[in-house]
């Protein structure tokens, strides 16, 4: 009989608890006056831009970066000259090498943002969370919860951040001659600032290919697999989160919103805008307590 060995698992970052899961997407007047906890808090700012305070210290955040608070950290947290979207995920992590984000603050690469990506669509696929409630939260689970889930929530958090260790502590090797990856990365940057541009306009896979001069089949399946979204669904996406912009600076009435963003009816505008938020438009401004003389 063959004597097998066995070796054990030697982990780097273990997280055992979840504590918060928050998605937020905060007017340009909203001000947070701060809290400390025995627990690390992860502040990744999605779209805008906030002004954040660490023991009194204070930072701005601009899209695409993410910052860490220790255990017992005093912080706050602010809108800044935007009304942004952020993502807040607070855990309980004894393992020695968080010490490495005790001041962390930097941008995320584009191949952490799945990571990211994948944790939001598994928490709100698993847990009920409050819409905009800064407060505690006590999770609880959806009846329609998949199994698995708070498992993923779990591996996808402890993958990002010993793959963030990873980019940042290893050496870099310098390339005089641009990768294949470096290339890719850039040209779907390019083309969702592309599609951003055309929020308000019809876009088919087949002008973003034409615009760029590259084949449909390769265009859609990189652009998939370095932001998780099909072209054409990236496109309503960016048109929802512009329409929600538009919502919360409060300038324009529903139907008016629905023609500057190129909707046929403000009817078919309402049922997209549901599909991607869960909530209609009327719903979304009143979830925001904005005048309602603007429905």
């Amino acid at each position: 009989m063959i004597p097998y060995i066995k070796r054990k698992f030697k982990t780097v970052i273990n997280i055992t608890e979840v504590v918060t899961i928050h998605y937020y997407e905060f007017d340009a007047s909203f001000v947070f006056e701060g809290e400390s906890h025995d627990f690390w808090e992860m502040v990744y700012v999605d779209s805008g831009a906030v002004e954040v305070t660490r023991d009194g210290k204070p930072l701005v955040l601009k899209q695409g970066e993410i910052i860490f608070h220790k255990p017992n950290e005093f912080h706050t947290i602010r809108s800044y000259e935007s009304s942004p979207n952020i993502f807040v995920i607070s855990f309980v992590c004894k393992s020695a090498a968080m010490r490495f984000f005790e001041n962390y603050t930097d941008g995320i690469s584009a191949h952490l943002k799945p990571l990211l990506a994948g944790i939001i669509h598994e928490a709100e696929s698993t847990y009920y969370i409050p819409k905009n409630d800064t407060g505690p939260t006590k999770f609880e689970l959806k009846p329609t919860a998949k199994i698995g889930g708070e498992q993923l929530i779990q591996l996808y958090l402890e993958q990002l951040l010993i793959t963030l260790l990873r980019d940042v502590t290893e050496k870099q090797e310098i390339s005089f001659l641009p990768t294949k990856e470096s290339v890719e990365t850039q040209l779907v940057s390019e083309i969702k600032q592309y599609i951003r541009s055309k929020a308000a306009e019809k876009v088919r896979v087949e002008d973003v290919c034409n615009t760029f001069g590259y084949s449909k089949s390769y265009l859609s399946l990189l652009f998939k697999e370095q932001t998780g979204y099909p072209l054409s669904r990236y496109h309503t996406r960016c048109q929802i989160e512009e329409a929600k912009k538009m919502i919360r600076q409060n300038r324009y009435n529903i139907t008016q919103i629905s023609d500057l963003l190129g909707f046929d009816n403000p009817q078919y505008f309402a049922r997209v805008f549901k599909r991607s938020t869960g909530l209609t438009p009327t719903e979304f401004r009143r979830s925001l307590a904005v005048d309602s003389t603007k429905e």
